[in-house]
């Protein structure tokens, strides 16, 4: 199938020419996880809703909320200058362009499951065992892909003519970040912020993977409900969008 050797190929490109290849997809979410657990939770003293909290409490939840903004933002950091890398396709080859917003998917989430999977190692060896609602987290992400698929072909459309788009998309990402719930708890603002965090899309899915990654809990089937509908919605309309400017593409390039 044309979408998995092209993921295929764009992960092995990655790691071309390094001496340990893609073993550094496993090698670098280790090493992030002892970073972080030791920057937040022996410098900073940092812990998790209350003092009571393990180091080990605190590096799985902040772990948890790193690989879901991870995902979102390896593609929005990416999506502005999928056309414009790949110039070729658009003037010299009959290709479905709209197949490198998937490529760029399918390789973030490549990514995003072995980091899960470094998480859920670190959990049970740290707790001897795995909550059973941990297989929910694939269905947790399924709208967090539609919505990431769904911004990516309108930022890969954009990037085309406003080329400012991926100079801004890493601030934009980083600003994510810190308004999102990573490296904090959403109940550890004031209720007068909270409601402004529970407008970010990213704070519905970061709290539900730690919610059947960690504690156990079964999501919450209205708001995943909603938030597919959601992803759908967007989804479809970033392709739509791309596939209307994309007749635009070769006269820009």
């Amino acid at each position: 199938m044309l979408l998995s050797d092209l993921v295929r190929r764009d992960i092995a490109s990655r790691y071309r020419g390094s001496a340990f290849g893609v073993l550094w997809s496993l090698l670098t979410p280790m090493l992030m996880l002892a970073i972080y657990t030791f920057v937040f939770s022996v410098i900073f003293k940092a812990r998790w809703d209350s003092a009571d909290a393990s180091r080990i409490y605190f590096a799985t939840n902040l772990f948890a909320g790193m690989i879901v903004h991870g995902l979102l933002a390896e593609c929005l950091q990416r999506a502005p200058l999928l056309i414009l890398q790949n110039v070729n396709y658009v003037k010299r080859v009959v290709f479905p362009l709209e197949l490198l917003c998937w490529v760029s998917l399918g390789s973030a989430l490549f990514h995003a499951l072995i980091s899960l999977i470094v998480l859920l190692l670190f959990f049970l060896i740290s707790n001897g065992y795995l909550p059973l609602t941990a297989p929910l987290v694939l269905l947790i992400w399924l709208p967090l892909a539609l919505l990431t698929l769904g911004l990516s072909w309108l930022l890969a459309s954009l990037g085309v003519f406003l080329r400012d788009i991926s100079q801004i998309m890493g601030s934009v990402t980083t600003i994510l970040m810190f308004l999102s719930p990573v490296f904090y708890p959403a109940t550890a603002l004031p209720e007068s912020f909270r409601t402004l965090l529970y407008l970010n899309p990213l704070t519905f899915f970061i709290e539900q993977t730690r919610n059947v990654l960690i504690i156990g809990i079964a999501p919450n089937w209205s708001q995943w409900l909603l938030a597919l509908a959601l992803g759908m919605m967007i989804a479809m309309a970033g392709f739509a969008w791309f596939q209307k400017s994309r007749r635009g593409f070769a006269d820009v390039l």
